[in-house]
């Protein structure tokens, strides 16, 4: 492009990036949405030699995109931020072209190719529904206060352990490490954008994050059985003074019995020990379990939508066996 410089992004453009994407939230949120380190995780988890792009204009950072496969699946990431119409549609191209490369270096026929999109930034909802992308599903961002008394149930109240049922927590050792990723997988099975992962990838991919804390893993035996998991991390404590519910899951077979709720509150209650001001986590709106009724049975409430927008892209491939998720 006349009058842009573009180069790959480094682990030292991490401020540069925030700033764009800091401005680009308060212009669709009224507020920053995203932390540094959020955006330091982001830049960790992307080849940054082929897989990122930064546009300048002069010293000002005009846009970045960059496009993220899911381990060995068709599925791909992508995010695309620019202050420029022509650094959107010139970055939009780069990012889809790469998902497709992605997806064929890979072996599949498809690139399935997801971008989440704040429910509020019409511009870029536009440019997705431009370029063949529609909404697949919605995440909520539910959140709850320490001291909310919502349907009787307070954000700081400690929970009642039913008979029969034990709830583990402190740092985990091997064994309750392997226990929360079988239930986790097991439990993910059919929610959207799910990617299997070994035990190893799951550990790695947990600990990659600054915001990492295995302290916060709860798991929940029922007559000893390992029924549901809960791990919590601290994404949400430099700009919101929130703990965060990153992951709970129930194992199809345990489901009905309250465990989910009992994780919930029995996090809540940690939070709030921590000094926290409340608990944030994320929900999608079409899952196949009715995960929002349960939230907002907490007392949670929502404050935020996410829509993820998909389009799946031939690349060129024969047409095999479906290799990508039913849900996340």
């Amino acid at each position: 492009m006349n009058g842009y410089d573009i180069r790959r992004p480094t682990e030292g453009d991490a401020e540069a990036i925030h700033e764009l994407v800091a401005e680009h939230d308060t212009e669709v949120l009224g507020k920053p949405d995203a932390t540094l380190e959020d955006v330091a995780e982001v830049l960790g988890e992307l080849d940054l030699a082929t897989d990122g792009w930064l546009v300048h204009q002069g010293d000002r950072l005009a846009g970045w995109g960059w496009a993220c496969p899911k381990g060995t699946s068709d599925n791909v990431d992508i995010d695309v931020q620019a202050r420029d119409e022509a650094v959107v549609a010139w970055l939009w191209e780069r990012v889809l072209e790469r998902a497709v490369e992605i997806a064929r270096d890979l072996g599949h026929a498809q690139a399935r190719v997801d971008i989440g999109i704040y429910r509020e930034d019409v511009a870029l909802q536009a440019a997705a529904k431009e370029r063949g992308l529609a909404v697949a599903t919605s995440f909520h961002r539910m959140r709850i206060d320490n001291g909310d008394d919502h349907g009787g149930h307070a954000g700081a109240a400690e929970p009642e352990t039913p008979p029969g049922v034990i709830v583990e927590s402190g740092e985990p050792d091997q064994e309750r490490l392997c226990t929360a990723h079988r239930i986790q997988q097991e439990g993910f099975a059919r929610h959207f954008g799910f990617v299997p992962k070994t035990f190893e990838e799951w550990v790695s991919d947990m600990e990659a994050s600054s915001a990492s804390d295995w302290s916060q893993l709860l798991i929940a035996r029922v007559d000893g059985e390992p029924a549901a998991m809960l791990l919590g991390t601290n994404h949400f404590v430099s700009d919101e003074d929130c703990g965060y519910v990153r992951t709970l899951a129930v194992l199809p077979a345990f489901r009905g019995r309250g465990l989910g709720k009992l994780l919930l509150r029995t996090a809540f209650a940690a939070d709030a020990r921590r000094g926290r001001t409340g608990t944030i986590l994320h929900v999608d709106s079409n899952n196949v379990t009715p995960a929002l009724d349960l939230y907002l049975s907490t007392g949670m409430r929502q404050v935020l939508a996410i829509d993820a927008w998909r389009a799946d892209l031939p690349t060129g491939l024969p047409t095999g066996p479906a290799t990508s998720d039913e849900a996340d």
